[in-house]
Order: structure tokens, then C-alpha cells, then sequence
């Protein structure tokens, strides 16, 4: 297979557990085929990553995947791996948008979650859903550990930044984007995802990548003064490698 990403070696992070990204083959707007998505996994681990929890988009309308549709995808991708010898662990959650969707499979209990019971959930980029402060209580209640996907990518909250104290403090953990602090989606993520961290909110950190694109903007961040300034600052603190294995 041709390996597009094999020109030169990357540096390292500083985690070695991937939990959100969509590089299982042909569910969401990630990886479009199983060849893509092996290309995508051994460009991770140029920058040293053992274990991947692909985390595939549910949301009404646009991706309703299910834990068969996601099961399909892992085995296939996993089956990949296993004919060319690569030793990666591979599992997966999903990373849920708090619509209609997300209560239907929550009722059902069909909830795809990280082996501890972290549940990734994500907000509408358009406005905060309504009652949320419940939605969080009762999944605690029920045993889920909510991490809030991307919480800096929400431009809602960038004027009231009180409200992540309270959303953290109410015990939703944060996972902000390697591709927010590489500059990928513009200034202003990158200064609240800075932001978070300068506020001891940040307990993830999740590469989101998607495709080819998100692997060169992440590589050009990783030969940046400021991705060793991310690390020093991030590399005791986050939680990326207290997830079990499946």
C-alpha cells in the first residue's frame, strides 16, 4: 500500500492514547475506506500512538450510527491491521450530539462508551442545548462520566467563560482538540483552548482527525515552538492514558 504520510518522521506526542477521532472506514465524515483509514492509523503512530478509541459521529439525520454500523467498521478496519502485522489496540465509543438521537439510544441503552464509562458527548455549534445542566445530572445519575468533546470549538461560550468553570466544576470533563491548538479551524479556538488550559480545565486531549488535511495541519503544528509549549503545559495533566483497555 502506498503510504502518504511516510516523507518524513514525526515528532512524538506527549500521549500515546488517541480517544477521539473518526478513522474507522466509511460511517461518518472521516476515513472513506479501509485503506484510507490504515493510512491514517500508521501516520498516528509515526507520532506515537498505541491505542485509538475511534469515536464515531451519532447524530439524527446525518450519521444514525448504531453499535452494529460501528462494531461493521472497527472489525473491518481491525482485520486491516491484523494482515499487515500492526500491533495497534483498537476500540471505540462514539461521540454523541445531545440531539433526539442521543435521548432515543440513551433510552434503549445503546450507548457506545470508553471502557471506564466515559460517555463523549459534543453541543450543537449553534447554541448550548436546552437544559443541559439536568441532561448532565442524570447521566451521572446513570452511571455515565460526560466528557464534553471540543469544548473550545462552542463560540457560544467565549464571552462566558464562567460557564465552563461551572459545566467542569459540575463534573463534565473537557477534551479540547490537537487541531484547536495547531490553528487548524482559526485564532479564536486556538486562544480558548489555550484559555482552558491556562484554567486547569482541560483532562483530554483528542487529535479529531478526520482525514489527510487534519495529518499535515498536525504535523506542521508538531515542528512548532508552540506545540512544546502545549506539551510542557499539558503532558502531567491529562488523562489520555488512565483509560483501560477494552
Amino acid at each position: 500500500m502506498f503510504n502518504f504520510f511516510s516523507k518524513k518522521k514525526a515528532e512524538k506526542l506527549w500521549f500515546d492514547t488517541d480517544i477521539h477521532c473518526h478513522i474507522l472506514p466509511g460511517i461518518d465524515d472521516g476515513s472513506p475506506s479501509v485503506e484510507r483509514s490504515v493510512e491514517l492509523v500508521e501516520a498516528m503512530q509515526e507520532w506515537g500512538i498505541e491505542r485509538i478509541f475511534a469515536s464515531p459521529h451519532v447524530t439524527m439525520g446525518t450519521f444514525p450510527n448504531t453499535p452494529e454500523s460501528i462494531a461493521s467498521a472497527r472489525c473491518a478496519l481491525q482485520a486491516a491491521l491484523d494482515e499487515r502485522g500492526n500491533t495497534l489496540k483498537l476500540g471505540n465509543s462514539a461521540e454523541y450530539r445531545l440531539d433526539d438521537l442521543f435521548e432515543e439510544n440513551r433510552s434503549k441503552g445503546l450507548l457506545q462508551m470508553l471502557p471506564d464509562g466515559h460517555l463523549i458527548i459534543e453541543n450543537s455549534f449553534v447554541q448550548e442545548p436546552l437544559n443541559l445542566d439536568r441532561l448532565v445530572f442524570e447521566l451521572q445519575v446513570d452511571g455515565y462520566r460526560p466528557i464534553l468533546a471540543h469544548p473550545e470549538r462552542y463560540f457560544y461560550y467565549y464571552e462566558n467563560l464562567d460557564r465552563y468553570r461551572a459545566l467542569h466544576d459540575a463534573g463534565v470533563e473537557f477534551q479540547i482538540n490537537l487541531l484547536s491548538l495547531a490553528g487548524y479551524y482559526g485564532k479564536g479556538e486556538r486562544r480558548i483552548a489555550e484559555k482552558l488550559i491556562d484554567m486547569g480545565l482541560v483532562d483530554f486531549v483528542g487529535t479529531d482527525l478526520h482525514g489527510r488535511r487534519h495529518v499535515e495541519s498536525i504535523r506542521g503544528y508538531m515542528a512548532t515552538r508552540e506545540f512544546r509549549r502545549h506539551r510542557s503545559a499539558l503532558e502531567k495533566v491529562i488523562k489520555n492514558g488512565l483509560i483501560p483497555d477494552n
